[in-house]
């Protein structure tokens, strides 16, 4: 059988192997469960992945790496999806976060106008923050369980589909092997 498109793109334990710079760490990134897909490792990583994605800071990817690693779920799928939230995705994502996390707390949109500055942002973070943070933590919740339970579910699907599909074979089979 041929190996599923996906696995074209994601590093393999031999290519962590050979990687110098990973030193001490790369004993841990070389641990089975973080490479080999199943239902388990997969959902994990979805959710973790997701909720990384939302987590208004730097290095996410970092962090994401530290909590598959911690978890135990499939490493590259983990840290694949943190990049959901790259340059043309952050704005929209943190100030649809910005909004969502103002209304649970009940305040003021208090941004009128966005600056790609760091002084802009050095002077607004102080009233966003926490908005930002909740509305953050609010969607990268909510986008990770419904990630974690579609590939439960979509893992299922495929699992029946494979069933059925073999139980129809061996009933040709049968079907053949009885009209000879």
């Amino acid at each position: 059988m041929a190996a599923p498109w996906y696995k074209r793109y994601l590093p393999t334990r031999d290519w962590v192997r050979r990687q110098r710079i990973l030193g001490p760490l790369r004993h841990r990134l070389l641990d089975e469960d973080l490479w080999h897909l199943h239902r388990r490792s997969l959902s994990g990583a979805f959710f973790v992945g997701l909720f990384c994605a939302w987590l208004p800071i730097p290095m996410q990817t970092l962090v994401a790496a530290v909590i598959a690693l911690s978890v135990r779920v499939h490493l590259p799928i983990s840290v694949g999806l943190v990049f959901i939230t790259n340059p043309i995705t952050m704005g929209p994502m943190f100030f649809f976060a910005y909004r969502l996390g103002a209304w649970f707390l009940d305040t003021e949109v208090s941004v009128d106008h966005v600056e790609l500055s760091w002084a802009w942002l050095g002077s607004q973070l102080g009233s966003i923050w926490w908005p930002l943070l909740v509305g953050s933590l609010v969607c990268g919740w909510v986008s990770g369980v419904t990630a974690y339970i579609g590939a439960r579910l979509g893992w299922r699907m495929r699992v029946v589909r494979r069933w059925r599909e073999r139980r129809k074979r061996r009933r040709m089979a049968r079907r053949t092997v009885s009209e000879m």
